[in-house]
């Protein structure tokens, strides 16, 4: 085949058909005698479909994942080649490219006998395959996309087939007759096992996976049975204890998980205990949702009963429910340790995506270090008062009887909260509290002991932080609430405090629930499993309650009314309306919660004028007007100021504009003319050439010519 140096002359191809792969296409070898590459140019739309296809062949079914992406945004390169990218995603087969057979490179045998009570490892296996390809968007022609493929061949490193039904030396009895089970598959088999779901329906599904690579056969559904039955043998007689002693056990979890682990810290006299756990799975989403996006943490779970507590990252799905992306088991809070397990995973989102960027950090404890997320993520750091709110209400309700005293302590709570804007003394507003309520002993004591010695920072960090809004309060809260009921269940309380058991809780049953919750919403499958999953937070559940269900106080709008929608018959009271302080006598609220009825009646007290805004408006107005309180002589820091409160307002302005519009197009037509690099621009909307005289043209390009001679001296000179 002739080799030539550019792509320039290939021509686009784009074969018939819904799916197409390598055998439809003709490859044309691009370089030199020493170095090629075999490339084919098709239209950027029917990527997909190639990748389809590549996984359908016959003899090695398979799937491709992105090892390694870059992008580049349109106007970023002065000068730029034919063949240069404007997206870069390297695939790999997903039985490589790492080898997880015993042996090196070449699998064992299945000739010989493996005397291990482990499941054998299946065709699904990582087996260290080099098949993989590249696909390049083409900077300078965006609809079309150039496929350089540097090994067609499904061969380890030492060119024997490793996967497929020709693989000979697939390990385990029958190995190579078993159908071929995706990663996509096992992981919902596995989800479903954990989850508890007969195993009827889980060999149902199962099949029905399958069956899309291999077709309906008696002999199929046979073996798919008794795979599904010894996978769920294997999950029910597994166990957390890798050895009696945890510490021990952890460090054997460790070695055998290392593709799940962004970082880890024995414990030592020096450095404390560390365990940063993420799977592909969590990395992916946290690529996927958490880039241009936020970023909130769940911190100290379990202080009280863990052995060590654990904080959860968590990113904001589609639907803005909270996903856990990280699990970081330690109870240090210092600085330099916090910034060792925060620079390892942004350093391995980064490996995957060097673009992705985090737009702001949730944060939901005033003692957290905020240096790091600054230093680290580079972006803003926001607060949620949803902890202390849920703290607040829990011993409320658990140590005042009297319902009407819980509603104005809670109320009285609230009011010193948003002190913070009105101007008065909150410490003050405290001691009345006391005075007012001495019979309380009970919550006094717990309030004076527990928070009154960190009020003064709660409060600080409250005052000079941006305040989350409610939706992402409560995100964050279900995500709490449902840890909570994972974790604390009464035939695992004895061990608690091993590091052994929770990290396989969160890795089997907390994993395998959050993976089948967005498997179910993105293909729409498993409807009971999706249904239970939009209604998991109390924002999408009060989205579902009408206006009219709501009555407000004509008086003093003090309470509110909200229609059940289960009983027409009954009826909530919310006291407090429009606060994030709000009570409500339902049987979620009473339990701590911030329930759907205070959301939607707050909903609603956002449009009214008699009510006081929000908190977190309250405090994005704070900033706002910050941003403008400069020293008059200053004008350099206060033109600075007024040009970063402007932009904020402009941007807000259109983001308010774009959600309220129902046509796009009206919008894009009243932006402004964005100038872009030159080699970018059209003749559209390009102003006109001035014409200059000829002996002023001359002399232009001779001053010219001079700068160019010397920069170039200079160059040389360097």
């Amino acid at each position: 085949m002739e080799i030539v140096e550019s792509i320039l002359n290939l021509p686009v191809q784009d074969p018939p058909g819904e799916d197409f792969s390598a055998s439809d296409l003709s490859w044309t070898k691009v370089g030199n005698v020493e170095r090629y590459d075999d490339v084919a140019l098709i239209l950027y739309d029917r990527v997909d479909a190639f990748i389809i296809g590549e996984c359908c062949n016959v003899e090695f079914p398979t799937r491709f994942h992105i090892e390694r992406g870059r992008k580049r945004s349109r106007g970023s390169l002065k000068d730029y080649k034919h063949d240069d990218y404007l997206e870069y995603r390297l695939y790999w087969c997903s039985f490589g490219p790492e080898n997880y057979g015993e042996g090196g490179d070449i699998l064992p045998s299945r000739r010989y006998r493996l005397n291990t009570r482990n499941r054998a490892a299946r065709p699904q296996s990582m087996r260290g395959c080099t098949c993989h390809f590249i696909v390049k968007r083409l900077y300078n022609r965006p609809s079309l996309a150039l496929i350089i493929y540097n090994n067609r061949r499904h061969v380890n490193k030492s060119g024997s087939l490793c996967h497929g039904p020709l693989d000979r030396d697939a390990i385990g009895p029958g190995a190579k007759k078993i159908p071929y089970v995706c990663n996509e598959i096992q992981q919902q088999t596995m989800s479903m096992i954990y989850l508890g779901i007969p195993e009827k329906n889980v060999l149902e599904k199962h099949i029905e996976g399958i069956q899309r690579y291999c077709g309906s056969d008696a002999k199929v559904n046979s073996l798919a049975a008794k795979y599904v039955h010894k996978i769920g043998m294997i999950i029910k007689r597994s166990t957390h204890e890798l050895d009696l002693d945890d510490q021990a056990s952890i460090r054997l979890w460790v070695e055998r998980n290392k593709k799940s682990i962004f970082f880890y810290q024995d414990t030592s006299e020096n450095d404390p205990f560390i365990l940063g756990i993420q799977t592909d799975w969590q990395l992916q989403q946290m690529i996927r949702f958490g880039h241009r996006s936020l970023i909130a943490v769940d911190s100290t779970f379990g202080i009280k009963k863990l052995k060590y507590p654990l904080c959860t990252l968590l990113v904001f799905d589609s639907r803005q429910h909270a996903l856990p992306v990280a699990w970081v088991v330690t109870h240090t809070i210092a600085k330099p340790d916090v910034s060792k397990w925060m620079k390892a995973l942004h350093d391995r989102v980064r490996a995957v995506d060097p673009t992705w960027k985090v737009n702001g950090f949730l944060i939901d404890d005033a003692a957290a270090e905020i240096d790091p997320i600054r230093e680290i993520f580079s972006c803003p750091v926001l607060f949620s008062l949803w902890r202390l709110r849920r703290s607040w209400l829990r011993n409320i309700i658990k140590k005042c009887s009297n319902v009407e005293v819980q509603r104005e302590i809670f109320k009285r709570l609230g009011d010193t909260v948003y002190s913070i804007w009105d101007g008065s003394d909150p410490f003050v507003a405290l001691e009345e509290l006391s005075q007012d309520f001495v019979d309380q002993t009970a919550f006094l004591q717990y309030f004076k002991a527990t928070w009154v010695p960190k009020f003064e920072m709660w409060l600080t960090t409250t005052r000079t932080l941006p305040l989350a809004s409610q939706e992402a309060s409560g995100a964050i809260e279900a995500y709490h609430v449902k840890l909570k009921v994972r974790l604390y269940d009464d035939s695992h309380l004895g061990a608690l405090q091993r590091v052994d058991w929770l990290v396989h809780k969160l890795t089997t049953e907390l994993h395998s629930s959050y993976w089948l919750d967005r498997y179910a919403d993105e293909s729409d499958s498993f409807q009971n499993v999706k249904e239970e999953y939009i209604a998991t937070t109390s924002w999408h559940r009060a989205l579902q309650i009408p206006d009219d269900a709501v009555t407000l106080d004509n008086k003093d709008n003090s309470f509110a009314n909200v229609l059940s929608q289960k009983d027409n018959s009954k009826t909530h009271l919310v006291w407090n309306p429009g606060s994030e302080f709000a009570h409500c006598d339902c049987e979620w609220s009473m339990q701590g919660n911030m329930c759907k009825h205070i959301i939607k009646v707050n909903m609603i007290c956002g449009n009214l004028q008699s009510c006081r805004p929000s908190m977190s408006f309250q405090s994005f107005n704070e900033v706002l007007v910050s941003l403008t309180r400069k020293p008059v002589d200053d004008s350099m820091a206060l033109d600075l100021s007024t040009a970063w409160t402007h932009q904020m307002l402009d941007q807000i302005r259109k983001l308010v504009e774009l959600n309220q519009s129902h046509d796009i197009g009206t919008i894009v037509n009243n932006m402004p003319l964005r100038w872009v690099a030159k080699k970018g621009r059209t003749s559209v909307g390009r102003p006109s050439a001035i014409a200059l005289p000829s002996s002023a043209n001359n002399s232009l390009i001779r001053s010219t010519a001079k700068k160019n001679r010397k920069r170039k001296r200079l160059s040389r000179l360097r």
